[in-house]
């Protein structure tokens, strides 16, 4: 039921429109009255009517100015404006003001209602399709967090051009830019054993940071399993330094109330440009890696990991070398969960922790290749690959002499094992994602069909399966089916004479209203339109089949 407020300084005309009208018998509901705009407006703030009707001429504030506010603060409100004055000056301001109907005094209720009705039928619309934009963007938002990961990708590996970088951002209605940038790389893990703990406090602090970040106008990004990545945006500095402050605060007093949550947080440096970005993200990779060799919670910035240079005559001892830090469970719990694009980070972190002094002895040199050599071929054995798979450091041609090369050889090591890793992986999830399309091909047309019922029907998370989807297929779920059922949609359209409506129903939408504004969405034009074979380029708006 539409609400209606009414704004009339004069008594009888404010009694005569709210008593003889029968409202409520027409469908609509009478919510309040005031006898100037001043009195008004609080009272709309609070009761958001839907249709306000008030005169133009009233003391404190007259229904122009009162309009003005209204439309303001609710675009979405129809306003009638009631006038003594025929004036088209009045009428002119009303209409710029975005006002529906300018009526003049007198106006029966009948001729008023006829008014209303019509308002009624468009405000009805409107709020149609508000619903779907609304359900649209609820069925995107996978689809859209997928797209800003890849936006994000380009951004720190500035293998895009920057005027590529801006519209892929217009594109998701996103501002990248800013006078300076830093980034901050966040990963949270709980230490609760249950499945159920774990999502339900992680996820509520990552809901409460992305909160916190869009407070300070910070760009945040989902990296899957590594956690949220930040794009702090600042004009100076100075206001660079005071957010990031602001935002480490913030966190910290939140995760104080959850003591089972671990957190580490890796903050880049400073840079002017956009393209500069990938510096910024390099060394807060760097201090992100550090979260490898420790099981405290931590803000680390790339600074904390730098050690004063060590002096060339400085000999090696081995009392020198703290055991925890070339501790091999360190490397098998990178080569468990690290990335492939890492391993630079956590080796020159690794190598920052044992120290430079330390790899000038020949003989702690080959220790440490055989130490990492014997971790790697025990995790390959721990999934099952054979350990054959990577070369053995051959130390009778190899020059122990020459860090950077033993250092190539180690990164080419772990690289390859998660190469492995990931290969085997795939490899399993192949059948998985086989039977996930099997399925959705079958039960296109259930509209319930969602990434919970996939998920139990192969039974996986949820989470895990979107994952794993996305990593087989490279788009995830939604963009998946909605492709499937717009591509069954178009064959439908134009190799049957089926109606619309009816070619919703057989693609897997009840609403009818729906389908046809999904359609237009990811196909440019509407069913009507592509039926008649006329180009996306002259498309417009067609009539609901």
């Amino acid at each position: 039921m539409l609400k209606i407020f009414l704004a009339e300084d004069e008594y009888v005309v404010r009694e005569g429109i709210k008593n003889n009208v029968d409202w409520s018998g027409h469908g609509y509901e009478f919510v309040g009255e005031a006898s100037d705009g001043e009195l008004a407006f609080p009272m709309i703030q609070r009761l958001k009517p839907d249709i306000v009707i008030t005169d133009i001429k009233m003391p404190f504030m007259d229904g122009l100015e009162l309009s003005r506010l209204i439309k303001k603060e609710f675009p979405w409100m129809e306003i009638i404006i009631l006038s003594g004055y025929a004036e088209f000056e009045y009428a002119k301001e009303a209409i710029s003001i975005g006002v529906a109907h300018y009526l003049t005094k007198p106006i029966s209720g009948d001729d008023l209602l006829k008014e209303i009705d019509g308002l009624a039928v468009k405000i009805e619309e409107k709020k149609q399709e508000r619903g779907l934009r609304e359900k649209y963007m609820r069925e995107m938002a996978e689809m859209s967090t997928e797209e800003r990961r890849k936006l994000f990708t380009h951004m720190v590996t500035g293998d895009i051009s920057l005027t590529e970088l801006l519209e892929m951002a217009d594109g998701l209605e996103m501002d990248i830019t800013a006078d300076r940038y830093n980034v901050m790389l966040i990963q949270m893990v709980s230490s609760h054993h249950t499945k159920t703990e774990y999502s339900g406090s992680v996820i509520e602090v990552y809901e409460k940071l992305i909160e916190m970040v869009d407070k300070i106008g910070a760009l945040i990004f989902d990296r899957n399993l590594e956690g949220k990545a930040i794009i702090l945006r600042a004009e100076s500095d100075e206001d660079l330094k005071k957010k990031q402050d602001e935002l480490s605060d913030q966190i910290k007093d939140t995760l104080s109330a959850y003591e089972h949550i671990r957190y580490y947080v890796g903050i880049g440096e400073p840079v002017s440009r956009l393209t500069e970005l990938p510096e910024s993200y390099k060394k807060a990779a760097y201090a992100y890696a550090h979260r490898y060799f420790t099981d405290e919670s931590e803000f680390r910035t790339y600074k904390d990991g730098l050690k004063p240079a060590v002096d060339d005559q400085d000999e090696f001892s081995i009392s020198s070398v703290n055991p925890k830090e070339i501790d091999r469970s360190r490397v098998l719990e990178f080569l468990r969960k690290g990335q492939r694009g890492e391993t630079e980070y956590f080796l020159a972190e690794f190598a920052e922790n044992i120290g430079e002094n330390a790899l000038r002895s020949n003989m702690f040199r080959q220790y440490l290749i055989m130490d990492i050599y014997f971790a790697v071929a025990s995790f390959l054995e721990e999934i099952g690959s054979d350990r054959s798979k990577i070369e053995a450091y051959d130390f009778a041609s190899g020059d122990l002499k020459d860090i950077n090369a033993l250092r190539e050889y180690i990164k080419n090591t772990i690289d390859k094992a998660l190469e492995i890793r990931d290969g085997s992986v795939s490899n399993r999830y192949v059948s998985v994602i086989d039977e996930v399309k099997r399925y959705i091909d079958e039960n296109y047309a259930d509209e319930d069909l969602s990434l919970n019922k996939l998920a139990s029907h192969v039974n996986f998370s949820p989470n895990h399966l979107s994952m794993i989807f996305s990593a087989q297929t490279g788009v995830n779920f939604i963009k998946y089916l909605t492709d499937y059922r717009m591509n069954k949609a178009k064959e439908l359209l134009k190799c049957t004479a089926l109606r619309s409506v009816d070619i919703s129903l057989e693609v897997g939408y009840k609403d009818p209203h729906y389908f046809s504004y999904l359609f237009k969405k990811t196909q440019g034009m509407t069913p009507t339109r592509y039926r008649s074979g006329k180009d996306e380029e002259t498309g417009t708006e067609g009539e609901q089949e």
